[in-house]
């Protein structure tokens, strides 16, 4: 792992935020807002870290995906509420505050698209 920076990862990460607001500000339908918001955030995660690091692409893409596993099993136990942020709604909404199998599935493909990201 080298630090680095990458203005190729900054800008894919500065779009698919651009994406995220206008997804979550704009929609309310019953597939891109909660399964292409979801495959996308794990692309944005993946791509901020590209911004910095270079390495492995394949182990961070794994390790973004264990990361979002691990905060989508956290919901299943109201983490947001051990927190004590369930009154801000920003945290509530960037956190998560119910666990969902599709959640899953699309973090998983939200990481396919991140293979794809070799260089």
């Amino acid at each position: 792992m080298k630090l680095t920076f990458s203005t190729k990862f900054l800008f894919i990460f500065l779009l698919i935020l651009l994406v995220e607001i206008l997804i979550g500000k704009y929609l309310n339908d019953a597939f891109i807002r909660p399964f292409g918001g979801d495959v996308l955030v794990v692309v944005l995660i993946y791509a901020f870290f590209r911004i910095f690091l270079k390495t492995n692409y394949k182990k961070l893409a794994f390790a973004v995906l264990i990361f979002s596993f691990g905060i989508e099993f956290l919901q299943a136990v109201n983490y947001v509420k051990w927190l004590g942020l369930e009154d801000n709604k920003l945290m509530s909404i960037v956190l998560g505050t119910s666990f969902s199998f599709y959640d899953l599935l699309a973090y998983f493909v939200g990481y396919l698209i991140c293979l794809m990201f070799k260089d």
